[in-house]
């Protein structure tokens, strides 16, 4: 079989072109040397969000298209994508109050508003938002953008792609790829077996954010490929430093910024940095500089402040920005660019570089019409109006339908349904299927995690190790001790043993 794309990279964007592609009728192949959104996806501030500081930088057609996604996105995954308001106190001797207003005018009209609530000016001597802040701070805006977790929603692409006939391959690297004429030939390499296969595909797209370079020099053969800025971006997570569900935007005396938002119920994550990095991205760790700013950065502001010894968990991801010369970090584009090598005759290549959670279903829409050009035309673009798995309901909906799962689930308390709707609404009756008690849910891991969760991420969600499931498709690492995780991945590793057994009879 010759497909018709071949996909490199199992993160926001290859999953997120996997699925437009197959929606509308390509045949698909995605590889993944690792685990889904084992990279940069996993490592976001988790916000569909405009970019309020990037009107600083004039990026204003890349605003606008990520102010008018979030509605989208919201109402394709109203479960694992949700409203948040954010406080932006005004800070005397940095950027005017007047200034700040004006950004917030055109991040509430450029973008399509609908459903979102506009901006609002805070009197922060009688608002709640400024009880955790110190008394320095008499002014304030509050805006909307939306929370979204991350790692889930490349999960959710690439469950939806492969419901609708592509194929998802994880711990698969592409270690060769072969121009023969009018096709390509890829030679992949399994990571857990070591075995090899060759798959061919009339079309290569290369989303392999951080090592999209390395992909086109050591995989393609392309000589000193260099197309992307790597820049760490490192966040801190500690136990919550306020009730308010408002996130903070707060601004930095050297004019950068950071947020403090709410997170899994029990913590406040904070975030973000900008640096240049040059190691492996499969390396990057928060530094100690890294963790030391942001405890600074924050307590700049709160009253209570942060330490070290408040942080219970960090996390770094490397954006693969496209290189436009910036002379910092922070001002590099997050703009994407898609640049296509089709040879006349050849089998194309299209890669791309830059780009940001926000904006993955434009760019996928954008790199579907580069693909027409050169496959022909097959379905109409589809996924502005498509639901991801378990989002089947209205964007407004998620406090009813999360009675309902209650009510069939009386067994659940109200912080585990809770988690479960969030991570898999609608999808959340197949996991519990028809469990009346919490011992029909099998072996307990620690927390609320049970077996028959275990199980259907291993079935459904690619999951393979305790690793993918305490940090990537649930955040239960956070709870869970190393004992506990360590007894995770034994069963994890037997049940998926048993069931390659099975397939092999």
């Amino acid at each position: 079989m010759i497909y018709d794309i071949f996909v490199i990279g199992g993160g926001i964007n290859g999953c997120g072109i996997a699925r437009d592609a197959v929606g509308r009728g390509y045949s698909v192949f995605l590889a993944e040397m690792n685990d889904l959104a084992s990279g940069t996806s996993s490592g976001s501030t988790k916000l569909i969000h405009g970019g309020l500081r990037y009107l600083e930088y004039y990026e204003f057609r890349l605003v606008r298209e990520s102010l008018m996604e979030r509605e989208v996105l919201w109402a394709s995954a109203p479960h694992i994508i949700w409203p948040l308001r954010f406080v932006l106190p005004h800070h005397a001797g940095l950027r005017p109050a007047w200034l700040l207003r004006l950004g917030l005018f055109l991040y509430d009209h450029i973008g399509g508003r609908r459903k979102l609530p506009p901006t609002s000016t805070l009197d922060m001597t009688r608002d709640p938002a400024a009880k955790p802040l110190k008394s320095l701070y008499t002014k304030a805006f509050e805006y909307s953008d939306c929370w979204v977790n991350d790692a889930r929603l490349v999960t959710l692409n690439a469950r939806d792609a492969a419901d609708r006939g592509a194929v998802i391959r994880t711990r698969t690297k592409v270690v060769s790829a072969r121009r023969d004429a009018d096709h390509w030939t890829l030679t992949l390499l399994d990571g857990l077996t070591g075995a090899t296969e060759q798959v061919r595909s009339r079309l290569l797209v290369n989303a392999a954010g951080p090592w999209v370079d390395e992909v086109l020099t050591g995989v393609v053969g392309s000589n000193n490929a260099h197309n992307v800025r790597l820049v760490q971006g490192s966040h801190i997570v500690v136990k919550k430093k306020f009730d308010d569900p408002r996130a903070y935007f707060f601004q930095n005396t050297d004019g950068r910024i950071i947020f403090a938002i709410p997170y899994e119920q029990d913590f406040t994550l904070i975030g973000t940095t900008d640096q240049d990095y040059h190691g492996d991205p499969a390396e990057v760790r928060i530094s100690d500089a890294e963790i030391d700013y942001l405890c600074a950065a924050a307590s700049e502001y709160f009253i209570q402040p942060v330490n070290r010894e408040h942080v219970v968990w960090t996390y770094s991801g490397v954006r693969p920005l496209y290189d436009d010369g910036a002379s910092k970090a922070q001002e590099a584009t997050r703009d994407y660019v898609l640049k296509a090598d089709a040879p006349e005759g050849q089998a194309p290549l299209l890669n791309i570089f830059g780009g940001k959670i926000t904006t993955f279903r434009r760019l996928s829409e954008h790199m579907l019409e580069k693909i027409e050009d050169r496959l022909g035309k097959r379905g109409k673009p589809w996924t502005a109006t498509g639901t991801l798995p378990g989002g089947d309901f209205a964007p407004a909906g998620f406090d009813d339908e999360l009675r309902k799962l209650q009510a069939d689930y009386p067994f659940l308390d109200v912080r585990h349904a809770h988690r479960l709707f969030r991570l898999y609404g609608t999808k959340a009756r197949v996991l519990l299927g028809t469990a009346t008690s919490l011992a029909d849910l099998g072996r307990h891991f620690g927390s609320d995690l049970y077996e028959a969760e275990i199980r259907y991420q291993i079935e459904h969600e690619w999951a393979l190790t305790a690793q993918d499931v305490l940090w990537r498709r649930t955040k239960k690492g956070l709870h869970l001790s190393a004992d506990e995780a360590a007894v995770l991945d034994g069963f994890m590793k037997n049940a998926i043993d048993r069931r390659r057994q099975i397939a092999a009879e």
